[in-house]
């Protein structure tokens, strides 16, 4: 299955804004949650290219909504993040950008499940 839509850019994006705020986060020696956001915030374009590559729409469904899981995880890293008041690094933008993750690919999700019960 060939899923071509704005899904994959933005993934890509934010993938590479999650490796920037990582390197801040390990300056400041936040190693932890350093992790956890890039482990979650890069696996969500990982899912969203292995989606690409379905063998079937229920495969592509399945990818999606491990894509949709880390960008919720994502997000709720980024809101900790912000909420601790501890580091001085702005996230608002982060946030922005996976809270637009999240509608994106839970729409996907919706539409290809409602298309696999058909």
């Amino acid at each position: 299955m060939k899923y071509n839509g704005p899904i994959y850019e933005k993934s890509f994006e934010f993938a590479l804004m999650t490796l920037e705020l990582q390197k801040s986060l390990m300056l400041l020696k936040e190693f932890e949650i350093g992790s956890q956001i890039l482990r979650a915030g890069t696996s969500i374009g990982a899912n969203v290219n292995e989606a690409g590559a379905a063998v079937s729409r229920k495969d592509f469904g399945n990818k999606m909504s491990i894509a949709l899981k880390e960008a919720r995880e994502s997000w709720f890293w980024l809101r900790l993040l912000k909420a601790t008041n501890t580091i001085q690094i702005d996230v608002d933008h982060n946030i922005d950008r996976c809270t637009e993750l999240v509608k994106i690919l839970t729409s996907i999700v919706k539409t290809t499940q409602a298309s696999i019960k058909k």
